[in-house]
């Protein structure tokens, strides 16, 4: 009984036991108050942050110790340990509020951008920095320290949540709206300058006097450091997301180098003397430049960000606030001073910028005031490392947090109101219009290209002459592209296979190319588990006509097809001129996707002015309808259906500044039509949209698309959706 009771005990004072505890619980209570917090129209994180609070002294922990004791720690050690798991929940947050970062946005914005900035952020630091100095010496850690401790208000006033911000635009389906652009434009940019200060006064807490020569040594570190880290950033990144691409095959393994980089570049900028997270924000603004970075690599850490580490941190905040503190009369009238001065200065700088610099009306000038007042989740990471810094006192800490509760929840609101009197200009409906048709554009999601060539497809001929590489090389003046060139090769043929992709790359002129050589006897096996690198687009070439009947193209091109895990373009043609061009180019629809798909290629490969795209519908006539008396009503029912399908492809095919003509035909085959159309008006090009039906180990197309490839005289891209 005796060694149970030491057992107990022994477990009690166990640090890591209650690490485990507090995060159990935090966690769980993060989650639960989080949804309720989204029952409610208002973010999760505010309802992160009151489970922290309910969890502490204010509530619980005030009522009953025992929960104090096991949730709240108590030593050193016990602090140190929940301290370094809410570091990494920011590390985590402000790397995806880089990732979140759009400096193609900041830069399409950049005249109002800069404008309301110009208003607004400084107006915000300079009232933000006159509050500090008056706020009394009892509330300071070290009055002595009085300027950095208003600097720090200062900049903690200045920020605005993107986050926050963000889902009250989506919310409201404005996200895509000028306002709500240039909102988050201005977002990011206060974001940027702040942790920039942020980092410059953290710099400046060496003990030093604070003067203009210690001032000025903290902002050149801090901008040489951004400076370096950013441009040396950018081509370290390129390089190793192209190793990690194409030399690794572990799976999520772009999200490891993510998280490595910035824990790395953490590391460097704690090392000078700044914050950790800083080397974050920087590496996800690295990151979120590179197109090659997956989709679902971001989705998987915004995943394990906002279902893990964000709870606990902002339920780790939140257990620092003690609200029974605030019921004395100086900290309640000090409290609502900075929730005055940081709602008003954002709100009259902002107004005041997007008038004066800016020259908007009014009801759009006080929709950015609205939107930039909320602080949410940065607020509360820069008002943690002012705690840990010695910089606030928790006190003050618990009311920026009450300040970043309070304006979180006021922001929506605000922004509802003026956003409902702001009405869009008629090139701002134009655009929106368009980007309502160019959405889920299979280009748009096309970077990584993998182009599987033979050495005997060009060896006597010109590299222009591989229609493969024609093709990508006009997709690639509409998009961001990178190629890899891949062939199959056994040792004693390396040299010349080399040789071969040089004078291949040499053909791309307008991206980067990758080489690679692999050897191997198995062609379709290697290709396949080269495709598997996360791939967005695979195409490949099938110039010989297959006399095998269970074959459409040949074994390797049918399998790839069929096997493949991203969208795929087979590019069926025989030889063809030096000079040839796909100026004239047919695309049959039918209304499906697959032939959307068709239509959006057809469209990324016409850019010259002559370069036409002409979308055909072929209806069937039925001789069963001939015998029925409403054979007129369902002739023209589909008559005007198919009007209505090629009508809005050759919207499209506009919104995107290409020739686009329209052609609707009656016959009993389509192919034929098709055929017969083609030869008729001389087309450089047809293109078809199809859809791979599962549950066969062939791969089949349907009888017309196979009849189009085995009689076409021009050359034929089959496109699948995958």
């Amino acid at each position: 009984m005796t060694i149970l009771v030491e057992i107990f005990y022994a477990a009690i004072n166990n640090d890591l036991l209650k690490l485990l505890i507090q995060i159990t619980v935090l966690l769980l209570t993060a989650r639960i108050f989080g949804e309720l917090s989204q029952k409610i129209g208002q973010p999760a994180v505010l309802g992160e942050i009151l489970a922290g609070i309910v969890l502490g002294p204010s509530l619980l922990g005030n009522l009953f110790p025992f929960i104090h004791s096991w949730v709240i720690p108590a030593t050193e050690v016990q602090i140190s340990l929940l301290e370094v798991i809410t570091l990494i929940g920011a590390i985590f947050l402000l790397l995806i509020t880089g990732l979140e970062t759009d400096l193609q946005l900041i830069k399409h914005h950049a005249k109002k951008t800069i404008g309301i900035a110009l208003g607004e952020l400084p107006f915000s630091l300079i009232c933000g920095f006159l509050f500090g100095l008056y706020i009394p010496d009892a509330l300071l850690v070290n009055p002595d320290q009085r300027l950095i401790f208003a600097l720090f208000i200062a900049i903690a006033i200045s920020l605005s949540a993107i986050p926050v911000i963000a889902k009250v635009l989506i919310d409201l389906k404005l996200i895509r709206r000028d306002i709500g652009q240039i909102t988050l434009a201005v977002g990011m940019f206060d974001d940027t300058v702040a942790w920039i200060l942020l980092s410059i006064v953290l710099g400046l807490l060496g003990g030093e006097v604070v003067s203009v020569g210690t001032i000025g040594y903290s902002f050149f570190k801090v901008i040489l450091f951004v400076g370096l880290s950013y441009f040396t950033g950018k081509y370290i990144v390129k390089h190793l997301l192209n190793f990690t691409l194409n030399k690794i095959s572990l799976r999520d393994k772009v999200l490891t180098l993510i998280v490595v980089f910035a824990f790395a570049l953490g590391a460097i900028v704690q090392a000078i003397g700044l914050e950790a997270v800083l080397g974050a924000f920087i590496t996800g603004i690295i990151f979120s430049q590179s197109p090659a970075v997956p989709k679902d690599t971001i989705d998987r850490l915004e995943s394990t960000t906002f279902g893990i580490f964000a709870p606990i941190f902002f339920a780790g905040a939140g257990l620092k606030v003690n609200l029974l503190d605030l019921f004395r009369t100086d900290l309640l009238l000090i409290g609502i001073g900075i929730i005055l001065v940081a709602i008003l200065s954002k709100f009259i700088g902002a107004y005041l910028g997007a008038r004066v610099i800016a020259r908007t009306n009014h009801w759009t000038a006080l929709s950015f005031g609205a939107g930039l007042n909320a602080r949410g989740a940065i607020q509360i990471i820069v008002a943690t490392i002012g705690l840990s810094y010695g910089i606030l006192s928790q006190e003050i800490y618990s009311l920026i947090i009450i300040t970043a509760v309070v304006t979180s929840l006021m922001a929506p609101i605000m922004l509802r109101w003026t956003l409902s009197h702001v009405t869009p200009e008629d090139e701002e409906i134009k655009r929106l219009k368009h980007e309502e048709l160019v959405k889920d554009n299979i280009l748009a999601k096309v970077h990584r290209v993998l182009l599987p060539v033979r050495k005997r497809e060009i060896s006597q001929a010109s590299p222009s002459k591989l229609i493969e590489a024609r093709i990508l090389e006009r997709l690639g003046r509409k998009t961001e592209l990178n190629v890899t060139l891949l062939t199959i090769s056994d040792d004693k043929e390396k040299t010349e296979s080399q040789q071969f992709l040089n004078t291949l790359s040499a053909f791309f002129k307008k991206f980067p190319v990758t080489k690679k050589i692999a050897e191997s006897r198995n062609t379709l096996e290697s290709i396949l588990e080269e495709v598997k690198k996360d791939y967005d687009l695979l195409i490949v070439g099938a110039t010989e006509k297959q006399k095998n009947p269970d074959m459409l193209f040949n074994p390797i091109v049918d399998n790839l097809v069929r096997l493949s895990p991203c969208p795929s373009i087979v590019v069926q043609s025989s030889n063809v001129a030096e000079d040839w061009r796909p100026s004239r180019i047919l695309v049959p629809t039918n209304g499906s996707l697959a032939s959307k798909r068709a239509a959006e290629v057809a469209f990324g490969i016409a850019y010259h002015d002559h370069d036409q795209v002409h979308i055909l519908n072929v209806v069937e006539s039925k001789d069963s309808f001939a015998s029925l008396e409403i054979e007129g009503t369902v002739t023209e029912r589909r008559l005007s259906f198919a009007y209505q399908i090629v009508n809005e492809l050759k919207k499209l095919g506009e919104s995107l500044n290409v020739k686009t003509f329209t052609e609707v035909e009656v016959g009993e085959e389509p192919d034929k039509v098709i055929l017969k159309m083609s030869r008729e008006k001389n087309f450089d090009l047809i293109i078809l949209g199809t859809d791979i039906r599962p549950g066969t180990d062939k791969l089949y197309l349907g009888p017309r698309v196979e009849r189009i490839l085995n009689n076409c005289a021009c050359p034929v891209l089959v496109i699948n959706g995958a």
